[in-house]
């Protein structure tokens, strides 16, 4: 593929990532590395700076064989066609393989329900993972099944047009009914299994927070996300102070309200259809362990 840059002194990661979307700074390096990315007939450095009018080949890499094997494990679809699949995913499920997790994720679930139908941009371990969700949080994940829903998706992203809400429960009071927290995020100096709000390498990153429900030591909150960091809502909630209850890496360090993983639900999920162009918005409703929270802190069932 041709790519022409329209700016100058771009490092070209920086202008690999804008002109494809569905590319991580670190694959576009790595294409760099490999020679993929050339300039009159010159495989280009991944420090090379960009002039107006340069004109890139590109070559990306094609999907490999992934040794992840199928697993029958029970999906909660929302939604399915050609192109996308919506899955609610339960508190505690994996989204995909990694070091302690080489099985019984929600990869290995999508490889026996799709069969073939998932997408391998970069040739990721990842198919057709285009966002995804913590471990202990529930709720809404979007799954492209082909490259061309993926890469759309992956523009939506980038665009912010796909946009991610959150329910959560925090520790304290807050002061505002509203406000945004605009904090970079990057990898913890000192523990590296974990995320920190820091301005020496961290990453844009940025979160609108509105109050719903006050309960003296507990506010219940809607978070959007603006940006997609890994954790990016636990980490800024316990910046300013308000912690996701239950999350005993970024809050405290004991269980509350018989919450030891933290209380937080991708509840609404809205983008535009990759094929159709229909923008859509799905809801998941609140899982029974968000629900019994709200049931201890004083909301009638009813209400819920």
């Amino acid at each position: 593929m041709i790519l022409q840059s329209e700016r100058s002194g771009e490092r070209i990661d920086v202008f690999l990532c804008r002109a494809l979307p569905e590319l991580s700074r670190s694959a576009a390096q790595k294409l760099c590395d490999n020679g993929m990315v050339t300039r009159n007939g010159v495989a280009v450095k991944k420090n090379y700076k960009t002039m107006s009018g340069d004109e890139f080949s590109v070559t990306l890499p094609q999907a490999e064989e992934i040794s992840v094997q199928p697993e029958d494990t029970p999906l909660q679809i929302v939604m399915e066609d050609d192109d996308i699949i919506v899955i609610d995913k339960p508190k505690g499920l994996v989204v995909h393989p990694a070091a302690g997790h080489p099985n019984g994720t929600l990869v290995n679930a999508l490889l026996y329900h799709c069969k073939d139908s998932l997408s391998g941009i970069n040739g990721e371990l990842r198919p057709g993972i285009v966002h995804r969700i913590d471990k202990d949080t529930s709720g809404l994940l979007i799954v492209a099944k082909n490259d061309f829903a993926h890469r759309h998706l992956a523009a939506q992203l980038q665009d912010h047009s796909l946009a991610r809400t959150y329910a959560a429960i925090v520790c304290g009071n807050l002061r505002e009914d509203a406000g945004t927290v605009d904090a970079p995020i990057g990898r913890h100096p000192t523990d590296r299994k974990r995320m920190a709000v820091t301005r020496q390498g961290g990453r844009e990153a940025v979160t609108h927070y509105q109050v719903l429900e006050r309960y003296g030591s507990y506010t219940y909150v809607q978070c959007h996300l603006e940006t997609g960091r890994t954790h990016q809502i636990r980490v800024h909630m316990a910046h300013i102070s308000h912690p996701i209850l239950g999350d005993m890496v970024y809050g405290r360090k004991k269980p509350e309200l018989g919450c030891d993983t933290q209380c937080l639900h991708a509840q609404y999920l809205t983008f535009v259809h990759p094929r159709t162009n229909e923008r859509m918005t799905l809801e998941s409703p609140l899982p029974a362990y968000f629900q019994t929270v709200l049931h201890k802190l004083g909301t009638p069932n009813e209400v819920i």
